[in-house]
């Protein structure tokens, strides 16, 4: 005999063997099947067989033992007496998780009597995926997560979720008919939606991104779906990700500020304040009736020397919002800060006529800031900064009885 067809004539033989029923398989069917079915002790004759003979067609009747105890729950619910969601949710994963390994053995290749690859048990796939639809259009792993998640095991509801918008896309699930039964509609999106928040609130962050990534160019729930993902990105520390998706939504939302604000702090923070500068003019075009947008630039444009721009900045916010305090201190400030850099310039002159000019000119704009500071005192009185830069300028002044009244409240906050 040929060595090829001694092959075949072994593999068809150690086939033949796997299809004979395990004496433990026949115990649990048993078990599963009485009237008053005993899950537990089924469950524990399969597991043995397993150990003994890990075929596909036990990992199948191990996923029966589950399936069996699903419909048991469904008839229960059906005739009025309740039903067991943790037992039933628990039990139509551990026979999603067999079937799969079921399916896999299943289509180990192995030698028809021609000679020709096929596989192991090619009716296996069929078998499994009958139940696997069963599952998907009753939404058993959906009923599960809610159920998890009622209990606050977030991580548990993800991988329910997960499960099932996963199981269309399953390598046993894809004949075309089946297919048909699975659309990827709105309550498809919907589910994969709620399984990426279920991810967020268990703190998984990149099986959150993951799903979030899928979603951010769809329609449901769009500028939602981008809000975690920068979150998400944020909570990695992914600076080029969370940027990225900000840059992104800023363009796609024109409409919702949030994004354009986070970018806006992004940059201030970091130190890129040219940048935030630009994209804060943005802002102003899409809305510029928002004094916030004005007060930020003017401190901004403060910061990069632009004086003249940042007091027009304050002006524009203390119109839009005459009550805005530090749009007051920070017309004061600009003048503030001028004098102090006039009074570093003169420290520098030897030539005394010319020294106490300067002086004279410090003072004249350190006097420009008073009135501002007294009026942002007047709309925040708590505010302890404008306190103490007012303290610093009556002292400066000479008005004592002005600076006892200042230092008494500084004393008293």
């Amino acid at each position: 005999m040929k060595k090829s067809l001694i092959l075949a004539a072994v593999v068809l033989m150690s086939a033949g063997c796997f299809a004979q029923k395990n004496p433990l398989v026949k115990k649990a069917k048993s078990l599963m099947n009485s009237e008053t079915p005993d899950f537990r002790a089924a469950r524990d004759a399969v597991e043995e067989a397993l150990e003994a003979e890990p075929t596909a067609e036990n990992y199948y009747w191990a996923g029966m033992v589950g399936y069996k105890e699903v419909q048991r729950e469904l008839y229960n619910q059906m005739m009025g007496q309740g039903v067991d969601a943790a037992a039933e949710g628990a039990a139509c994963e551990e026979s999603y998780k067999y079937w799969i390994k079921a399916d896999e053995l299943a289509q180990v290749p192995v030698l028809d009597k021609k000679g020709n690859q096929v596989p192991t048990d090619p009716k296996m796939r069929g078998k499994i995926s009958k139940y696997m639809l069963e599952y998907y259009k009753n939404q058993e792993l959906v009923k599960y997560g809610i159920h998890l998640n009622e209990m606050r095991d977030y991580a548990g509801a993800y991988n329910a979720f997960k499960k099932h918008v996963e199981l269309p896309d399953l390598t046993l699930m894809q004949d075309p008919k089946l297919q048909k039964e699975m659309p990827r509609d709105t309550t498809y999106t919907q589910y994969k939606y709620y399984a990426a928040i279920f991810a967020v609130q268990a703190e998984m962050h990149e099986e959150a991104i993951e799903l979030l990534e899928q979603l951010k160019n769809g329609d449901y729930e769009a500028i939602a779906v981008n809000q975690f993902l920068y979150q998400e990105y944020l909570a990695l520390k992914d600076t080029v990700h969370f940027v990225a998706t900000l840059q992104d939504a800023v363009s796609r939302f024109p409409q919702e500020p949030w994004f354009l604000q986070n970018l806006i702090n992004f940059y201030i923070f970091s130190g890129q304040e040219q940048t935030a500068i630009d994209y804060l003019a943005t802002a102003i075009e899409r809305e510029p009736n928002v004094a916030q947008y004005h007060l930020i630039k003017g401190n901004l444009d403060e910061n990069q020397g632009n004086y003249d721009v940042a007091l027009a900045e304050f002006d524009k916010a203390l119109a839009l919002d005459p009550t805005m305090a530090d749009a007051e201190a920070g017309k004061g400030r600009v003048y503030y800060n001028q004098a102090v850099k006039l009074n570093e310039a003169a420290a520098t002159i030897s030539d005394n006529k010319a020294y106490k000019k300067a002086l004279d000119e410090m003072n004249e704009v350190f006097r420009k800031s008073l009135p501002f500071f007294e009026k942002a005192h007047e709309m925040a009185p708590e505010d302890r900064s404008y306190l103490q830069t007012l303290k610093a300028l009556y002292y400066r002044f000479g008005m004592d009885d002005k600076y006892a009244e200042v230092s008494e409240k500084l004393n008293n906050l």
